[in-house]
């Protein structure tokens, strides 16, 4: 019995995961709002699904973080975060420094002891790592300041923990036993408060040093075995390993976990650990946002509503407000800086480690941390939820109302052509028309890149270009033509639309990223599709056949022959992509006449050396001394 209970539990959270994931990020919700919701339908107060054992799961699915943060240390090489320590030590420092002072004080207005307000607030302060790197990647906001910003605050956050679990024990209260019977069993649960806070330094010393020394010529011996499934057993035992020693002191194993990858980040087996862990990492980390939310306790909320609301939206909103001033005071623009303060908010999975040491320690009482737990757990299913509030209802107005109207009378010459996100495709396309004389209107919302546009000399518009009255404040009704290059497609196809309603007149020239993009512009209408990887492709397979011996001019002629072919083929398939059987049958039919195409075309060349249509080979030859002799080709 005790089998088939693991094993439809298993059922079940899979099943959840299964169903809900798809249907939020089908409804513009994030994958992390879908775990959540799943894990509060399972739950205890939804269909009853899982109980008890949830907590039980917790445990299990706080792997997931832990190998997270593996992988996050993984990605930053000791040189990169000595180049980020400015971002990292003074926004994230402040942030944490200025929470902590902010929920303490409110702490302190709400009657809490002095000792017990500090914990609080550095408990607080902390932000969730997996919801916000998650979320933020699937928006595609890492790559902006606000996600930059916000890498550096989770940066600090997770460093800060060390010093904050090393300052726990010195701030319970004087004489008060361990509220945890568990706590004994810790090496150092006997030892005094200076004993332990040592005891925590020299463990994480220990990490960082056998990671450094001894892990090397560990992996180098696993790896000549050339077992792929050893090593991938090496690395959960690393990351297990490391996550048991800093348990057994205290320490949260994320953080453990975290220094190792970051001294193993040099290592010459990095890659390999990457993608060994990394199929581990992401269903860990889709169980542990089920696992808290089966966890919340809505009979907590409910004999305390108006508590608890109160709670989550006094957090929700201190915390906002000291990002939004930070990241305005470390010259943020505004879409920026509300990004940045609406993706970090939430209190962190950091806060459950935290609490559950504060009580151990008698720093905090079951009776403070109870409602912590549901708070902390609320603000993280919030999170989704803010973001998509602040995509959709502040950015459009608050992000984009300030600098389109002052930028709106600083566009006096009006271009040509328009050019609609200038990253690095746009940019290149921009460049181009403004080296040969032709004036060009640049949009782009992305503000720190704009004002280092402005400093290049380029004319440039903040804001959203699928607003109709920024594309006629850009001279839209008499440009010529539109170039579509914003990052994200679904933004280029509503470009697409709002051009053709109110601009028919234009003519787009649009960005795909790949096949699928440049088939649902074809069908918006768009004539003028360019795929951004295919002419470095082809760039790169002409310099491939040359190598190989082919000489220069049919090569050259191979690559135009499949550019024109290929494109046809985008077109042909276009019309047939809703029928699966008819769109890969005549993808077929395509690809096997192209193959016939060129081989033929190879074969009708034959030996023939016209020289004259391949200047560069001949100079190639003459250099080589081997003019006269037979290409290899």
């Amino acid at each position: 019995m005790h089998g088939e209970g693991f094993f439809f539990q298993a059922f079940v959270y899979l099943a959840a995961a299964v169903v809900s994931v798809p249907l939020a990020k089908r409804l513009g919700l994030g994958s992390v709002l879908g775990y959540l919701l799943a894990g509060v339908a399972i739950g205890p107060f939804g269909l009853h699904l899982v109980g008890e054992e949830g907590q039980d799961v917790m445990r299990f699915a706080e792997f997931g973080v832990v190998m997270m943060l593996f992988l996050v240390g993984l990605e930053l090489e000791p040189t990169l975060l000595w180049r980020l320590r400015n971002p990292i030590l003074g926004l994230g420092g402040l942030q944490v420094a200025a929470t902590t002072v902010v929920v303490a004080g409110l702490c302190l207005a709400l009657g809490l002891p002095g000792r017990e307000a500090v914990a609080v607030g550095l408990i607080l302060s902390m932000s969730s790592t997996a919801i916000v790197l998650q979320s933020l990647a699937e928006k595609g906001l890492l790559k902006t300041a606000a996600g930059q910003g916000s890498f550096a605050v989770l940066l600090f956050q997770d460093l800060a923990v060390i010093p904050i679990l090393a300052l726990f024990p010195l701030l319970g209260r004087p004489g008060a036993g361990h509220s945890d019977p568990g706590h004994a069993t810790t090496w150092v649960g006997g030892l005094p408060a200076w004993g332990q806070t040592l005891a925590v330094l020299a463990v994480v010393g220990a990490v960082v040093l056998g990671a450094r020394f001894l892990l090397r010529p560990v992996f180098r011996a696993i790896a000549a075995t050339r077992l792929r499934e050893l090593f991938t057993a090496a690395a959960l035992l690393l990351v297990i390993g490391i996550a048991l020693l800093m348990t057994r002191v205290g320490l949260s194993p994320a953080l453990g976990t975290f220094l190792a990858g970051v001294v193993l980040a040099n290592s010459e087996y990095r890659h390999e650990l990457e993608s060994d862990v990394e199929p581990f990492k992401g269903l860990l980390l889709g169980l542990f946002f089920i696992a808290v939310g089966a966890s919340i306790d809505f009979r907590l909320v409910a004999a305390q509503p108006a508590r608890i609301a109160a709670l989550v939206v006094l957090v929700l909103a201190a915390k906002a407000a000291v990002l939004f001033v930070l990241a305005r005071a470390f010259r943020l623009g505004t879409d920026q800086a509300l990004t940045f303060a609406f993706a970090l908010p939430q209190v962190g999975e950091f806060a459950f480690v935290l609490l559950s040491f504060a009580l151990q320690h008698a720093v905090l009482g079951p009776e403070t941390t109870g409602p912590l737990v549901a708070v902390v757990a609320l603000t993280m299913a919030a999170t989704p939820l803010l973001m998509l509030l602040n995509e959709r209802a502040l950015l459009p107005r608050l992000g984009t109302q300030e600098r389109a109207g002052r930028e709106a009378d600083r566009i006096d010459e009006q271009g040509h052509v328009i050019v609609a996100g200038f990253g690095r495709f746009g940019s290149t396309v921009g460049r181009l028309l403004k080296a040969n004389g032709v004036s060009t209107t640049v949009l782009d919302n992305d503000s720190d890149r704009v004002e280092v546009l402005r400093k290049l000399g380029l004319k440039v518009f903040y804001g959203d270009a699928t607003r109709p009255d920024l594309l006629h404040s850009a001279g839209a009704e008499r440009a010529r033509l539109l170039v579509l290059a914003l990052d994200r497609p679904e933004k280029n196809l509503e470009l697409v639309a709002t051009a053709r309603k109110h601009f028919p007149h234009l003519r787009v020239l649009a960005r795909a990223a790949d096949w699928g993009d440049a088939h649902e512009l074809l069908e918006a209408g768009v004539t003028h599709v360019y795929r951004e990887t295919l002419d470095a492709s082809l760039r790169l397979g002409t310099d491939a056949l040359r190598l190989l011996g082919f000489r220069g001019y049919p090569a050259g002629r191979a690559a135009r022959t499949f550019l024109r072919h290929d494109e046809a083929s985008m077109r042909e398939l276009a019309k047939v992509r809703g029928d699966r059987a008819s769109y890969f049958s005549a993808a077929r039919r395509r690809i096997e006449e192209l193959e016939r195409v060129l081989l033929a075309d190879l074969e009708d060349a034959g030996e023939s050396r016209d020289l004259g249509w391949d200047v560069e080979s001949l100079r190639e030859d003459v250099l080589k001394g081997d003019l006269g002799r037979p290409s290899s080709s």
